[in-house]
């Protein structure tokens, strides 16, 4: 680990060899971060996979509980409702900010786990599943965010490529579900339990063996005017207008890919499993975007990478639905950019609001941006389903054409501003 921790100190370095004046790197920051990066990601990975779990096992969930397509889309919708009211709550209560973070992650994975489990135990029907999957966003929006900023707390230098790994770990963790649905039982109750069995696993591993990193804040007062100061700062302003262009088409391409893969490869009379391991291999490709991206932001500059990362993906969403008939390694491999692509920017949002925020709030901020913009997935899903229903799979995608292009527009701008100077170190 200490091999690897120097290794990627001296990638994350800038290519000059100047060094900018504020980034002079503290002692504290030694090859310890690098064993909390992997424990924390590990712990994250693990929680957030109960994300997608109904979503995996929709097909079984049809047939059982002949649900229509509304229904089917509401199972998702659900989480992430129910995770835009809990970091609403979280926000305003200024939770990551006055809760010890290593609590609030392990009690907030266990809840979930717990929500989660009850799909596969007492759900009978549409309405319960609904209500458990509101659940589960819930409290999964007591991991997602303090993660975040528990990872910053271990770096100062090298933050995006943290961040990346950490937002690549939590894309791993949400194509678990189809890849348990692909190789585990052909019980979907006993796949959901096994996902929810991995969340309460990520949990403790943060509670027991992950510590507050050197650059931790004091635990600050609650103070309930924060969301409103978050907006007030102009640079976290427009790093959170670029992650809510990100995130108008990271979701539902997220929701819709495995639909649209399912119908593609199954009118190729491909089987089944096929579709379930490719959707896992499309989400889960994001892992090499994130943290690709991550290395290059810190080497090269936030805004412009995340920008490189938007314009790859936003012509994706104007091509991919003209694929449904084409080669099947042709379709497979334009998923897999579009999926490298749609998350790679996504860390880098989150870390030019822990280096432009208020340090005592960061975790306030950074909750306020996801749920604006998990807010705006809603939007998205659901108008994807809308199109791809009336007007075909190549304008449903394309719908999410302009959520990439705002996102661009935002970071350029937030790159020619005096406050860039703060991102890191320097390297706008």
């Amino acid at each position: 680990m200490q091999v690897t921790g120097r290794l990627c100190d001296k990638l994350s370095r800038p290519m000059s060899a100047t060094t900018p004046a504020n980034a002079n790197v503290p002692a504290a920051e030694s090859s310890a971060r690098w064993a909390a990066l992997f424990k924390i990601a590990v712990g994250i990975l693990l929680a957030m996979s109960l994300w997608f779990s109904a979503s995996a096992v929709s097909p079984a969930l049809r047939e059982e509980w002949s649900l229509s397509p509304t229904a089917l889309a509401w199972l998702t919708l659900a989480v992430q409702l129910g995770f835009v009211v809990g970091t609403l709550v979280s926000a305003f209560l200024n939770l990551p900010d006055v809760v010890p973070l290593r609590a609030l992650i392990a009690a907030c994975a266990w809840m979930a786990a717990a929500s989660n489990a009850g799909l596969a135990l007492e759900a009978r029907g549409a309405g319960s599943a609904i209500v458990l999957r509101f659940a589960t966003g819930f409290f999964l929006a007591g991991v997602y965010p303090p993660g975040m900023k528990l990872m910053a707390s271990w770096f100062r230098s090298g933050r995006g490529l943290a961040l990346g790994t950490l937002i690549g770990a939590l894309t791993l963790g949400k194509a678990t579900p189809y890849l348990v649905n692909a190789v585990g039982s052909e019980r979907w109750r006993s796949n959901v339990l096994a996902v929810s069995a991995l969340s309460a696993i990520g949990g403790l591993i943060v509670l027991i063996f992950v510590g507050d990193g050197p650059f931790a804040a004091p635990s600050a007062r609650l103070d309930l005017g924060q969301i409103a100061r978050v907006f007030h700062n102009r640079g976290v302003r427009l790093a959170d207008f670029g992650y809510f262009g990100h995130m108008w088409e990271l979701y539902a391409m997220w929701t819709w890919v495995p639909v649209f893969l399912r119908a593609s490869l199954g009118a190729r009379s491909a089987p089944p499993a096929l579709a379930e391991a490719a959707s896992f291999l499309v989400i889960g490709s994001g892992v090499v975007g994130c943290v690709l991206a991550g290395l290059l932001a810190d080497r090269l500059g936030r805004t412009v990478i995340a920008s490189a990362a938007m314009v790859i993906s936003g012509t994706c969403c104007l091509v991919f639905g003209f694929l449904f008939t084409a080669p099947t390694a042709v379709l497979l491999v334009v998923a897999a950019i579009w999926g490298a692509s749609v998350v790679a920017d996504s860390a880098q949002f989150s870390a030019c609001v822990t280096e432009l925020s208020d340090p005592a709030y960061m975790g306030t901020a950074l909750t306020v941006q996801t749920c604006v913009g998990f807010l705006l997935t809603m939007v998205s899903i659901e108008l994807v389903g809308k199109l791809s229903a009336s007007a075909g799979w190549s304008l449903a995608f394309a719908s999410l054409a302009p959520g990439p292009a705002l996102g661009v527009a935002a970071m350029l701008r937030l790159r020619r501003l005096p406050e860039a100077a703060k991102i890191a170190q320097g390297r706008r």
